[in-house]
């Protein structure tokens, strides 16, 4: 009988209500680690991927545009889904319009590495 008696009170004990207890059900869990995956990786990726099927809609000749290779050319040319880029003067290639990864402004340029000044500089040493 006392052993009724014990298991009793520690279900009372147990089932006390509160923010513990709906953390402590396995669904809630899940559907709080989804809502914290969709904002944290879902939804940017799909914002993403959509601004990238928009820029390469609107695509025209004379941008500047880098490719999945890292290829910088100008378009000279669409077709339905094939771009032709001119890379250099007389050279010209033929890609997938899904292999544009983004606009290049004309501007822009690989920034140049200044020559990092070693802390101990070169002492002069005169011949004797």
């Amino acid at each position: 009988m006392t052993h009724y008696l014990i298991g009793m009170a520690q279900a009372a004990a147990g089932s006390s209500g509160g923010a513990g207890s709906i953390l402590q059900n396995p669904l809630w869990m899940m559907l709080l680690i989804f809502a914290v995956f969709y904002f944290l990786v879902i939804r940017p990726q799909s914002k993403k991927a959509k601004e990238l099927q928009n820029m390469l809609k609107e695509l025209k000749k004379g941008d500047d545009v880098v490719t999945q290779g890292g290829i910088i050319g100008r378009i000279s040319g669409i077709k339905d889904d094939e771009v032709t880029l001119q890379v250099q003067e007389g050279v010209r290639l033929r890609i997938l319009r899904s292999s544009i990864t983004g606009l290049r402004k004309v501007g822009d340029k690989p920034a140049e590495k200044s020559p990092e000044k070693s802390s101990e500089s070169p002492k002069d040493v005169k011949a004797s």
